[in-house]
């Protein structure tokens, strides 16, 4: 079973977050898989990605994770013979989009390079985009094996008794479902008026020659300015707010914008330097004060709300629509979805719920179905001021798995399990008729596919 998921998972073909902390040195060749090749430095970097996921490695490592990596190159290999697409053009907004969150992470190009071992950013672009290439390729050649693969109603009751007579049925975390009311705390009038006039002094002086690098080390309330001095790479595609990129991309070289908001605060900004579909751009971000008085009133508020729930006055939802200013859970009444799969049940100890939302586990691990938390203050990464009301709508407790209660991810675990069957079988039939080639140092490895063709 362990091997078939982990050729499922064509995306753990040595990712990037390996290369943070390991850039092994290329040391020869384990196998050749039609033209794509399986380098011996790849092992190590694959066992460690295993490792991250939580996965225990095999005895046999080496041989275990060679075959894994062949399988994915067959892969690979076989979705450039049927012509399935993937090139550079098609994988940038993902290239950038990473490029962006390691800037965004680390505060500088010179730190991404330190830490991930690339002498240019454009290397470090050329190792991403070759990542993502082969990762596309191996997933759009899975889809299409897998595309005609449906599973009925038998199958999947087969599927669950054959678990159960094995005593193997899976336990299932205790999975939530949250709502919650929000109440921004914003600035006043008189200070927005304040950061405006603040920065049209600072646009004049710059533009009557002042230096902007310094001007944003000196004002500037972007957390990564002491490292960059405000300065970004950008395209159309980068992970920045709509407002950045429009700004950006309306002015010349050289210009400096008027001030513009985001969800960050207000900004003026810099191109510094235009670089064919990028730019160089430097800005200054001034976010408003607000004052502990002005945060006091909105607690006070929110916790005036919740009494009103409390007494009966109104329901939860009714609140919700009345006076939530989330609008993106206010369109759902309230209910807060899991960013990663869009879903609104989250497992109530998983690491999904834990990074998107680390303030809140704490406050809804003891709760019940239908209470609520205190109100409680919270600030976004963005530095959005807040403060939340949350219900436990839903409390699904941990428990094995139960064939009337679980159907849904019952039939989901058959069907990807169907859908590994028809990989391994698709895997043995290919293997004949594509150049393999695997080096003396894995001549002994007992491999579960006949890639030695003997």
């Amino acid at each position: 079973m362990k091997k078939t998921i982990y050729i499922w998972l064509g995306s753990m073909l040595i990712t990037f977050n390996v290369l943070a902390q390991n850039r092994l040195k290329v040391d020869g060749v384990a196998a050749v898989v039609g033209e794509n090749i399986v380098l011996l430095s790849d092992i190590e970097k694959y066992k460690l990605e295993m490792q991250q996921q939580g996965e225990e490695v095999p005895e046999m490592e080496p041989c275990f994770i060679l075959e894994q990596m062949m399988i994915q190159k067959l892969l690979a290999h076989h979705a450039v013979v049927d012509s399935l697409q993937a090139n550079e053009a098609s994988v940038a907004p993902m290239v950038e989009r990473k490029l962006d969150y390691f800037k965004q992470q680390l505060g500088s190009d010179e730190k991404v390079l330190a830490l991930y071992g690339f002498d240019s950013m454009d290397d470090l672009k050329n190792e991403l985009t070759r990542i993502e290439i082969e990762s596309s390729l191996i997933g759009q050649m899975q889809q299409q094996i897998t595309t005609d693969v449906s599973i009925t109603p038998e199958e999947v009751r087969t599927y669950y008794e054959s678990l159960e007579k094995q005593g193997d049925l899976p336990e299932f975390q205790t999975e939530i479902k949250l709502a919650e009311i929000v109440l921004k705390v914003e600035p006043s009038e008189e200070e927005v008026e304040r950061v405006l006039l603040q920065l049209n002094e600072l646009k004049d002086e710059i533009e009557k020659g002042a230096n902007m690098k310094m001007k944003a080390i000196l004002y500037s309330d972007d957390p990564g300015v002491t490292q960059n001095g405000g300065l970004y790479t950008i395209t159309r595609n980068s992970q920045f707010v709509k407002e950045f990129k429009d700004a950006a991309f309306s002015i010349d070289e050289g210009q400096v914008s008027d001030p513009f908001k985001s969800d960050f605060g207000y900004h003026i900004l810099k191109v510094e330097k235009v670089k064919g579909q990028s730019l160089d751009v430097r800005h200054i971000l001034i976010q408003p004060k607000i004052t502990n008085a002005e945060k006091k009133e909105v607690g006070e508020r929110l916790d005036s709300i919740r009494q009103k729930i409390v007494n009966g006055d109104l329901s939860f939802e009714e609140a919700v629509a009345k006076y939530s200013q989330d609008k993106v859970s206010a369109m759902n009444k309230g209910v807060i979805l899991n960013p990663y799969t869009n879903e609104s049940m989250f497992k109530l100890s998983g690491e999904q719920f834990m990074q998107a939302f680390p303030s809140l586990h704490s406050k809804v691990f003891n709760l019940n179905e239908g209470e609520m938390t205190e109100v409680f203050y919270d600030e976004t990464r963005d530095g959005e001021k807040m403060f939340k009301l949350v219900l436990l709508k839903e409390k699904l407790e941990g428990h094995k798995a139960d064939f009337a209660k679980d159907y849904v991810k019952i039939q989901n675990l058959a069907l990807t399990k169907k859908k590994q069957e028809a990989i391994v079988e698709w895997t043995k039939e290919h293997i004949s008729d594509t150049y393999i080639k695997i080096s003396n140092d894995f001549k002994d490895c007992q491999f579960e596919n006949n890639f030695t063709k003997n």
